[in-house]
């Protein structure tokens, strides 16, 4: 399955499903196959995913960190990040927000 993110002010943005599902969760909202993410709620919505994000990057560093104490191998970050896969989404959240437009999926 495929998101598909629609709005006024931006151009079509499409997630793989694991991803968009992620991203919905992060930003509280149901990962259901439609949805609408409101202008008003926007801010609430780039605020937490870039607290995801930042926690994220701060667990993988502690991570590293520990495994060098030990002398062990440090482990390596997911292939494709969250702050990678969450980028577009947030910058498309903001032209939205700037616009005033709704952001919608699955319609």
């Amino acid at each position: 399955m495929l998101y598909k993110f629609k709005s006024p002010a931006a151009g079509d943005l499409i997630m793989l499903e694991p991803n968009g599902r992620r991203v919905l969760e992060v930003i509280g909202k149901d990962a259901g196959p439609q949805g609408i993410i409101l202008a008003a709620d926007m801010g609430a919505a780039i605020s937490a995913l870039e607290q995801a994000v930042a926690q994220e990057d701060a667990d993988h560093k502690a991570a590293v960190a520990l495994a060098e104490s030990k002398g062990e191998v440090a482990p390596k970050q997911d292939a494709v990040s969250l702050r990678q896969r969450a980028l577009p989404f947030i910058e498309m959240l903001k032209r939205c927000s700037t616009a005033g437009k709704d952001m919608v999926w699955g319609v």
